[in-house]
C-alpha cells in the first residue's frame, strides 16, 4: 500500500531543522534542570520551597471544596465507563461550576486559579474520571485558552476567552494519519485568499475534538508575496462549513474520551483568527507545552494517591498464610514503591507548578521531566495495584459487584494511564526533547565544530568558543560541596541524599562531555545512551524535590516525620536506579540490538513468526488524508 497522498516527503536533515527552528532558542532566566544537566546543583533555585500567596490559596481550596461536592455527587464513573460517553449534564455541570475556565483570567469570566491549584483540581477530578481530567486539561492546557493567553491579541481574549472559560469547549489539532512528533511533514494547509485561510486538510486524535466548538488548528501556509508562510496556529470555529468529524475513535483506555477525526474541506478562517505571525504555530505549540505539561503528571498524581489508598486498604483486609498480605515483604515492597513514588511525584509537580506560577524560572525541562517521570511512573504504580490485587486486579469493577465485593477499577486504571506514555509527546520523543535541552550549552559553543556544514572559519570560530567554555567549566566537574559531610546541613538525614545529587550531576555532566567528545556528530542517532543520561536527570530531579517538600512541610508542621520518611525511602529506592542507569550508559546491548533489529528488518528471521494465525483485518496501514470534500456523516455533537 503506498502512502497517503497528501504525505509530504521531507529529509531527515530538514525535519531536524523544522524542530531546532520551534524551539525556544535562548534561555532568559535561570533553570534548575538546566543548571542540575551541566553538573551544577543550584539548590538556591528551589529552596526554600516556593509557596502561593494566600489569597491563591484561599481561592483555589474554595474551588476544590466544591469540586470535590462535585465529584462525589454527580460524576459517575462506572457509568462514562460503561456508557464510553461523558454524560451530557456532566459536562453541563462542570460548566457551570466554572471548571472549564480554571486557568482563565477573572477579567474574562474564568476563575482565574493558579498552575498549583489548576493542577490540583486536575488530580482530583482525574482521580473520580480519568475521562473528565482529559476533557478540562485538553481544553485549558493546550486548547484555545493557553496559546491565546501566551500569544493571542486584545481582540481575540474578549471574543473567545470568556465563551472558553463557561460555554464553550476548545481541542487542539496538530496531528495527521501520516505525521506524529515530526511536523515537518504537516500536510494540512492554509492559503490565503484576501482576507481570509482557506484550510483544507485532515487531522487524527483530536482531543475534545468530538465535542468541541473551538479548535487550535496547526495547519502550513504556503509561501508568496506578502507571506513569510509556514506551520501557523487558528482559532477555528468548529462549526464552520467544510469542517467535518469523521470518526470518534475508541481506544484501549480512557472510554470516555471524545476523540476523533476532522476533516476541513475549504474552511474559511478569518486572518483576524490567526494565533501569531505566520511560521510560528510550533513555537506557540512548544511554549504552550512548556506549563501544559504539567495537567499530565497531575494526574498522574491522582493515580499514585488512589492506587496508595487501595492498596493500603486491601492488603490491610486480605490475608494469607496467617497474616495481611501487606506484612509480606513481596508485597510491602510494591506499597512502599507506591508511597515513596508518590509522595516524590507530588513534590516534582507541585514545586515545577509554582516555579510557573512565580515566572521567575524557566521551567521547560523540569515541565517535561515530571511529564516524563510522571507516565512512566504511574503505570507502573498502576501495575503494581494490580499484582497486589491478584485476580481481582484482572477483574472488571462490574464484575466484582456482580458478585458481592467492592467495586475497585483497578484494571481500567491501568487501561486507563496507558496512554499517559504516549500523550503530549511519547517517552521516547520526550527522551530527546529534553537531551536536547540538556546539551543546548554544549551546542551552543561547540554545535558548528560537528555540523559537517559549516564553514572551515565557522569551525575555527567555534573551536576557539569551545575551548575557552570547557576550559572553564571542566575544572569545576572535579570536586564539589558533595564531597563535604557538612553539606547542606539544614536538611538533617536527607542531607546525605542531596549531597550524592550533587555529586552525581558532576558525573553526569562528565559523562554527557565524554560522550559528545567520543560521537560527535554522531550522538544524536545515541538515543538509548540519551534516555539514560534523561532518566538519571529526572531521578536526580525527583529526590531534589522529594527532599525540599520534606524540608518544607518539617517547617511549617505539616506531617514533617513522615514525609521525612517518605522523601528518605524514596530516595534510597531512586540512588539505586541512578546508579543502575549510570552502568548502563557504558554496558548495555545497543549494539547487538541496533544488528538484530536490522537483520529483523531486512528479512532474516520471517522463519520466527511461523505457527500463528494473523487475526488483523485488512486496510492500510496509514489512512488515506487526501485533501477533499467529506463523504462521512459528520459526528460532531457539541454540549449545549
Amino acid at each position: 500500500m503506498s502512502a497517503p497522498a497528501a504525505a509530504r516527503k521531507v529529509s531527515e536533515r530538514e525535519a531536524r531543522q523544522v524542530a531546532e527552528a520551534a524551539r525556544e532558542q535562548h534561555w532568559r532566566k535561570p533553570s534548575f534542570a538546566k543548571e542540575l544537566f551541566l553538573g551544577r546543583f543550584r539548590l538556591d533555585l528551589i529552596h526554600p520551597h516556593p509557596l502561593p500567596s494566600p489569597e491563591a490559596v484561599a481561592k483555589g481550596e474554595d474551588f476544590l471544596d466544591r469540586l470535590r461536592d462535585f465529584c462525589e455527587a454527580k460524576v459517575d464513573a462506572a457509568r462514562i465507563e460503561r456508557e464510553a460517553r461523558i454524560p451530557d449534564e456532566t459536562i453541563l455541570g462542570l460548566k457551570e461550576l466554572g471548571a472549564f475556565g480554571m486557568k482563565i483570567d477573572e477579567a474574562y469570566g474564568g476563575l482565574g486559579l493558579t498552575q498549583v491549584y489548576y493542577n490540583k483540581a486536575l488530580s482530583l477530578v482525574g482521580s473520580a474520571s480519568p475521562a473528565i481530567g482529559a476533557l478540562l486539561s485538553a481544553h485549558q492546557s493546550i486548547g484555545v485558552p493557553q496559546p491565546l493567553k501566551l500569544f493571542g491579541t486584545k481582540d481575540q481574549k474578549e471574543r473567545f476567552l470568556p465563551r472558553c472559560a463557561r460555554t464553550d469547549i476548545s481541542a487542539f489539532l496538530l496531528t495527521e494519519p501520516d505525521v506524529g512528533s515530526d511536523p515537518a511533514r504537516l500536510a494540512t494547509t492554509a492559503v490565503p485568499d484576501g482576507d481570509d485561510y482557506v484550510l483544507d486538510g485532515v487531522k487524527l486524535w483530536t482531543t475534545n475534538g468530538v465535542v468541541a466548538d473551538l479548535l487550535v488548528v496547526m495547519a502550513r501556509v504556503p509561501r508568496s508575496d506578502g507571506h513569510k508562510g509556514g506551520i501557523t496556529a487558528f482559532v477555528v470555529e468548529a462549526a464552520s462549513e467544510g469542517v467535518t468529524v469523521e470518526n470518534r475513535n475508541a481506544f484501549m483506555g480512557l472510554r470516555g474520551l471524545e476523540n476523533g477525526v476532522t476533516r476541513f474541506h475549504q474552511v474559511r478562517v478569518p486572518a483576524a483568527d490567526r494565533i501569531g505571525p505566520e511560521g510560528a504555530g510550533l513555537k506557540i505549540a512548544l511554549t504552550t507545552l512548556n506549563t501544559g505539561r504539567l495537567s499530565l503528571p497531575a494526574g498522574c498524581v491522582g493515580a499514585g494517591k488512589w492506587c496508595l489508598q487501595i492498596a493500603r486498604e486491601w492488603s490491610a483486609a486480605r490475608e494469607q498464610w496467617g497474616k495481611p498480605i501487606a506484612e509480606h515483604e513481596a508485597v510491602g515492597s510494591k506499597i512502599a514503591y507506591i508511597a515513596a513514588t508518590t509522595f516524590a511525584l507530588e513534590a516534582m509537580l507541585d514545586l515545577s507548578s509554582q516555579m510557573a506560577d512565580e515566572d521567575r524560572n524557566d521551567i521547560r525541562i523540569e515541565a517535561a521531566l515530571a511529564k516524563l517521570y510522571g507516565s512512566e511512573a504511574a503505570w507502573l504504580m498502576a501495575d503494581e495495584l494490580v499484582q497486589i490485587r491478584g485476580g481481582r486486579g484482572f477483574e472488571t469493577a462490574d464484575s466484582l459487584a456482580a458478585r458481592g465485593e467492592r467495586a475497585v477499577a483497578a484494571e481500567q486504571m491501568l487501561r486507563d494511564l496507558r496512554i499517559n506514555r504516549i500523550f503530549e509527546g511519547s517517552t521516547e520523543i520526550m527522551h530527546l526533547l529534553i537531551a536536547r535541552e540538556a546539551v543546548d550549552a554544549h551546542l551552543s559553543v561547540a554545535g558548528d565544530l560537528i555540523d559537517p556544514d559549516t564553514s572551515l572559519g565557522d569551525k575555527a570560530r567555534a573551536g576557539a568558543r569551545a575551548g575557552g567554555f570547557y576550559a572553564r567549566w571542566l575544572p569545576k566537574l572535579v570536586a564539589g560541596p558533595g564531597q563535604l559531610p557538612t553539606s547542606y546541613a539544614e536538611f538533617g538525614e536527607l542531607a546525605t541524599h542531596l549531597r550524592y545529587v550533587e555529586r552525581s550531576s558532576r558525573k553526569l555532566a562528565r559523562c554527557t562531555f565524554y560522550a559528545m567528545s567520543r560521537w560527535q556528530g554522531r550522538m544524536e542517532t545515541k538515543q538509548n545512551f540519551l534516555a539514560r543520561i534523561v532518566d538519571i536527570g529526572a531521578e536526580l530531579f525527583a529526590m531534589s524535590a522529594a527532599c525540599v517538600r520534606a524540608r518544607h512541610l518539617a517547617a511549617s508542621g505539616g506531617h514533617g516525620p513522615e514525609a521525612h520518611q517518605l522523601a528518605d525511602t524514596f530516595c534510597e529506592q531512586a540512588r539505586i536506579r541512578t546508579d543502575e542507569l549510570f552502568a548502563r550508559l557504558w554496558t548495555n546491548t545497543d549494539g547487538p540490538d541496533r544488528r538484530l533489529t536490522k537483520a529483523v528488518l531486512g528479512g532474516a528471521f520471517t522463519w520466527l513468526e511461523a505457527g500463528i494465525v494473523d487475526p488483523s483485518r485488512e486496510g492500510p496501514w496509514i489512512a488515506d488524508a487526501t485533501p477533499g470534500p467529506s463523504e462521512k456523516e459528520n459526528v460532531h455533537r457539541p454540549v449545549h
